[in-house]
């Protein structure tokens, strides 16, 4: 969190709508594809300036434009004015730790919202996906490039399904509707996770555990952080009177919605069974605790009558008749060994150890 407050203080001082990127940059330079399609044409190529995007299509063209990196602020002030994006819109692109949430700007809608990702080590990374529908155009802005919507440009490229035959709403709706489904393959594996750290809760405790359990504990609250909004947000898509979103698309955004409601039920799940982890993990410290304290009382209960005849005949008095007797001091460890076996057959007989 703190390194989200140095950000911003780069911004300190500056107009609204000023164009600065706060986030981190994973790539050297900035990477523009523009896709164009309608139901019997398609085409995909790499552009290098705003410039090229500025060609006159033809109505019935829908344009998916991907800008991969955000580090690009000329580029982003180049785009805001071929599509006449408010600078204010441009300055939450740019800023990477925007709450989700949707916005409606009468002639586009503008939607923000995280990806998470899964690393080898099973922690989370998430990115920032800023989404904006015209009336036949779709602007995708990601900090940095990857295989996300590569499902989408494939039934694209294949003419598969629906999407080459409807509007950019639809277009709109497989992007995050592929956002969506990324997070149930999250879920799967936070539920690997959660079973083998069941398992080895049941099998043995280490202090690494609980280290264990707070960082998935942490990591369902950034997903549940993320998730809430976006359920409002596809639930404003769903019921959204907007010119832009047909009657048709509103049906697949409820659709949408469902799914979000069940990794939203998901998560739930998954922090009760952490809760109950952490109370499993604190029990079995605490057994293993009293377990300790029972030997250690045990042992002390033991010596407490064996250290009392060691005192006593420990003391300096001259007249002790016992100190005189021949067979006194083996008499003396006779009894002391007679009474821990007895206290030992007890404690036994009463199970105690």
């Amino acid at each position: 969190m703190a390194s989200g407050r140095s950000k911003r203080s780069k911004k300190a001082g500056l107009l609204p709508g000023s164009l600065v990127h706060l986030g981190n940059t994973y790539t050297e330079r900035s990477k523009t594809a523009l896709i164009s399609y309608n139901e019997t044409f398609f085409t995909e190529k790499a552009i290098a300036s705003a410039a090229e995007v500025l060609k006159k299509q033809d109505e019935t063209v829908i344009t998916w434009l991907t800008v991969d990196g955000l580090q690009d602020t000329k580029l982003m002030e180049e785009l805001g004015g071929v599509f006449n994006i408010h600078p204010l819109v441009l300055e939450d692109i740019l800023n990477t730790d925007q709450r989700t949430k949707l916005e409606d700007y009468g002639d586009y809608l503008y939607l923000v919202l995280r990806n998470f990702n899964g690393q080898g080590d099973g922690t989370l990374t998430s990115e920032q996906i800023s989404l904006i529908l015209g009336r036949n155009f779709v602007l995708a802005f990601r900090e940095k490039e990857s295989g996300l919507f590569q499902p989408v440009q494939e039934r694209l490229a294949g003419n598969k399904g629906r999407i080459r035959k409807s509007g950019a709403d639809y277009l709109l709706h497989a992007l995050v509707d592929n956002i969506v489904d990324n997070y149930f393959l999250v879920l799967e594996k936070l539920e690997e996770r959660i079973e083998s750290m069941e398992n080895d809760l049941v099998k043995r405790t280490t202090p690494s555990m609980l280290q264990a359990i707070h960082d998935l504990r942490r990591e369902l609250i950034l997903l549940r952080k993320s998730l809430w909004p976006l359920r409002e947000a596809i639930s404003s898509l769903a019921r959204s009177d907007s010119p832009l979103i047909s009657e048709s698309a509103g049906i697949y955004f409820r659709d949408l919605l469902d799914h979000a409601l069940v990794i939203i039920d998901s998560l739930e799940t998954f922090r009760d069974i952490l809760a109950g982890l952490l109370d499993t993990y604190l029990s079995s410290v605490s057994n293993k605790l009293n377990k300790i304290m029972q030997v250690l009382t045990i042992i002390a209960t033991i010596f407490m009558p064996l250290t009392f005849l060691a005192g006593i005949y420990g003391m300096n008095f001259k007249f002790m008749p016992e100190l005189e007797w021949r067979w006194g001091y083996f008499g003396v460890l006779g009894i002391m060994l007679a009474i821990a076996l007895t206290m030992i057959y007890y404690f036994k007989k009463k199970k105690w150890f």
